[in-house]
């Protein structure tokens, strides 16, 4: 019989040492094994809790570990374990390291003495207690403290500066808001409201729009509100770039980096006897886009292409549309959140090659929108290179667009908005309005 701490350590070892997508990896694991909710709830937090706190993890266990692990599940068995012990205060280290011998000697190859080294370096984890670099060595004291990599935290406070360095780290290490949109008018929000009471859900508003709610727990999309597309699974920060626009109903769209989709629906529900176009590099994301179009009854306003944007321009005519979105692919260094891994996978290089990448797309998009027509550029990043480093070199290389103050949701009529990751679980997010002069 499997347990939750089981599918969390053959996550992990798929995670950490086969490269894996954690929520691939954990979904196929959890399809494998017959757990309880309460158990599916565990596995999952010991997974997303361990990568998350990875860095922290390995600085703990570091000078403990005085041999060469050869077993390749030691290690996230080891992470794992350290996790449950400085994070889940309401379990025992008794009942943690008597669970992690077990894994142990199950895991461990015929006459294995693994379990004793498993043993042996939790016991000493526990005489040991936590350790942190020193507070005045700022960018080592952060690295460990909040588990980020040191070229980030550096990158940050060159950035934003030692306090909003401390409060993106912070948030991006709280949970995400199980946030939902209302895709209805605004004057049927209160029966939404009402619909969500009656389902068992409390809520908060949005500091960040009108029509998203943080939901007090999960399980909205088994609601008859969600089937019947009158609300949608979608980040308060990740709305904003829709509202960017002033739609008049009649406008030919163009979403150039689609997939999937939640934006392509909502530019679609402000469109009357306008439609549009939803383009994504990969044919099988597609599905995601007219899935959400279907169950937000917008079908006959959406049409999809399996098209890279940076080549948009052989395939449609220049002027052809009144509105493009391009949400381009970033770095996500707003999603930390929801994606821990994030935070160990990309560098500065990385950066830079997106932001080579979004310029491409900019420059290659932008003859097809008409004159007097909008554009707006957004990421779900916070890094300076992708966002108005991106947008102030367009700019340059194209005078023929103009920047358009905007003023979306509940923030101020700004230049460009950027949302850093808010105190109410939203992402870190980034927007833009252009205009081509004409």
């Amino acid at each position: 019989m499997s347990n939750a701490r089981t599918v969390a350590l053959e996550t992990l070892i798929k995670v950490f040492n086969q490269k894996s997508y954690s929520n691939i990896a954990l979904n196929n694991e959890l399809v494998k094994h017959e757990l309880k909710p309460a158990d599916k709830a565990l596995a999952t937090r010991i997974v997303y809790g361990t990568i998350q706190y990875k860095i922290f993890l390995e600085y703990q266990l570091k000078p403990l570990i005085k041999t060469k692990l050869r077993d390749k599940f030691l290690m996230p068995l080891l992470l794992m374990s350290a996790y449950q012990y400085f994070f889940l205060e309401k379990v025992p280290a008794n009942a943690i390291f008597d669970e992690a011998n077990k894994l142990a000697k199950k895991f461990a190859k015929k006459n294995s003495g693994s379990y004793k080294l498993v043993n042996g370096i939790l016991r000493a984890l526990e005489r040991q207690g936590k350790v942190l670099p020193a507070p005045d060595n700022l960018v080592d004291y952060l690295s460990i403290k909040e588990s980020f990599p040191k070229w980030l935290v550096e990158y940050l406070l060159d950035n934003f500066g030692e306090d909003q360095t401390k409060e993106i780290l912070v948030r991006s290490n709280q949970p995400a808001a199980n946030s939902i949109r209302m895709a209805v008018e605004e004057d049927k929000f209160e029966e939404i409201k009402e619909a969500l009471k009656k389902d068992g859900f409390d809520f908060k508003e949005s500091c960040l729009t009108a029509h998203n709610l943080n939901l007090n727990k999960g399980g909205v999309a088994q609601t008859n509100l969600f089937k019947d597309g009158k609300i949608t699974i979608q980040d308060a920060a990740a709305s904003l770039a829709v509202d960017a626009f002033k739609f008049t109903g009649d406008e030919q769209v163009l979403d150039a980096c689609s997939a999937p989709g939640g934006k392509t629906v909502q530019i679609a529900e402000k469109l009357t006897t306008g439609n549009v176009i939803a383009l994504d590099i990969h044919e099988n994301k597609l599905r995601l886009v007219k899935n959400a179009a279907k169950r937000l009854h917008v079908s006959d306003k959406v049409k999809t292409k399996a098209l890279d944007a940076r080549k948009a321009q052989e395939y449609f005519t220049a002027g052809q549309f009144d509105k493009i979105l391009v949400d381009a692919p970033c770095s996500g260094l707003g999603l930390i959140r929801r994606k821990p891994e994030i935070r160990c996978e990309k560098s500065l290089n990385d950066i830079k090659n997106l932001a080579r990448i979004q310029l491409s797309i900019l420059e290659n998009i932008s003859g097809l929108l008409t004159a007097g027509g909008e554009l707006v550029y957004s990421t779900c990043t916070i890094s300076l290179e992708e966002d108005e480093g991106v947008v102030n070199q367009f700019l340059k290389l194209h005078p023929d667009f103009e920047l358009v103050p905007v003023q979306v949701g509940k923030l101020p009529k700004q230049n460009m908005v950027r949302i850093f990751p808010s105190a109410d679980g939203s992402d870190g997010f980034f927007i833009a309005k252009l205009k081509k002069r004409g």
